[in-house]
C-alpha cells in the first residue's frame, strides 16, 4: 500500500463490505488490521464504529452462518458451535443462535445424508464405523447418529440389501 491508510476510509471501505454480507467482529478486525498495516489501536477502532453502526453484529451473523451451515452444507450443531468459537464468537451468542435451528429438519438432513453414504458403501463390512465417523465429522450427536445408522442399516437387511 506504501502510505498508511486512514482509519475513516478503511472503516468506508469495510463498511461497504459488511451491507453486503454478515461478518463476524473476528474477520472485520483482520481485515482492518490488514488495511492498515498492523495498526492493532486503529484496527480497534474501526472495528468498534462498525459496531455501534451496526454493520457488524456477532448475534446477526451467527444466525446467518447457522442457517447456512445447516440447511447448506448439512453440518450439525456441534461442528456450527466449534466453528463459530473458532472464530472468536462468545458463547452466549452462539447458544441463543443455535437456538434458531429447527431440530426436525436437522435430523431428517442428517437421516438424508447417512442414506445417501450409505449406498455409496454397500457390501462394506465397516460400514456401520465409516457412517458414524461421517456423522460425527460433520457435527451431528453420536448418540442421534448411532440411531440412525441403526435405522437404516435395520430396514436395509429387512428389504435384502
Amino acid at each position: 500500500m506504501g502510505v498508511k491508510t486512514d482509519i475513516s476510509s478503511v472503516t468506508n471501505r469495510l463498511s461497504m463490505l459488511c451491507s453486503r454480507r454478515e461478518y463476524c467482529v473476528s474477520d472485520v478486525f483482520s481485515k482492518a488490521l490488514k488495511a492498515l498495516e498492523g495498526d492493532r489501536e486503529g484496527a480497534q477502532k474501526v472495528v468498534e464504529s462498525l459496531v455501534r453502526d451496526r454493520y457488524v453484529d456477532d448475534y446477526r451473523y451467527s444466525c446467518a452462518y447457522v442457517r447456512d451451515k445447516s440447511a447448506i452444507s448439512g453440518w450439525g450443531v456441534s461442528k456450527i458451535r466449534y466453528m463459530l468459537s473458532a472464530k472468536g464468537v462468545s458463547r452466549d451468542v452462539i447458544d441463543k443462535a443455535l437456538l434458531e435451528m429447527d431440530a426436525d429438519k436437522a435430523e431428517a438432513r442428517m437421516d438424508r445424508l447417512l442414506r445417501l453414504k450409505s449406498r455409496s458403501l454397500k457390501g462394506d463390512a465397516q460400514i456401520r464405523v465409516k457412517l458414524l465417523r461421517y456423522a460425527v465429522g460433520r457435527g451431528y450427536p453420536y448418540e442421534e447418529a448411532s440411531c440412525a445408522i441403526n435405522e437404516i442399516l435395520k430396514e436395509d437387511e429387512d428389504n435384502g440389501i
